[in-house]
């Protein structure tokens, strides 16, 4: 076992990512998960990625606030407190914080190699 505090979390640039600022808990660096790693976002209003694919599966679950998630077929998803969202390998999406208050979501993201 594992336990990572969040007072201990290190802090990591996502790229493409804006008005947003995220945690890493668990990796391979961090706590030795070698199938898949946790981070911990939290965004502003108006917040969020840009549109981006990548070959890593990733799970979204929001725990405060609300994101909404668009797909590159134009798709849209809104989630919520305990809402959360598969995005499978290659699928392309991007996310935005359209309200006035923050959002958090925990990201669980495959490592793809």
């Amino acid at each position: 076992m594992e336990k990572v505090e969040l007072e201990d979390a290190k802090p990591y640039q996502a790229p493409g990512h804006f008005g947003m600022t995220a945690l890493k808990l668990h990796g391979r660096e961090e706590t030795g998960c070698r199938a898949f790693w946790v981070g911990l976002s939290h965004f502003l209003p108006g917040g969020g990625a840009g549109f981006d694919a990548s070959p890593a599966e990733k799970v979204y679950f929001v725990l405060e606030g609300e994101v909404t998630v668009r797909s590159e077929s134009g798709e849209t998803v809104t989630l919520g407190p305990w809402d959360s969202l598969f995005i499978g390998a290659g699928e392309g999406r991007e996310i935005v914080n359209e309200t006035n208050r923050p959002a958090s979501m925990l990201v669980v993201v495959s490592y793809a190699d």
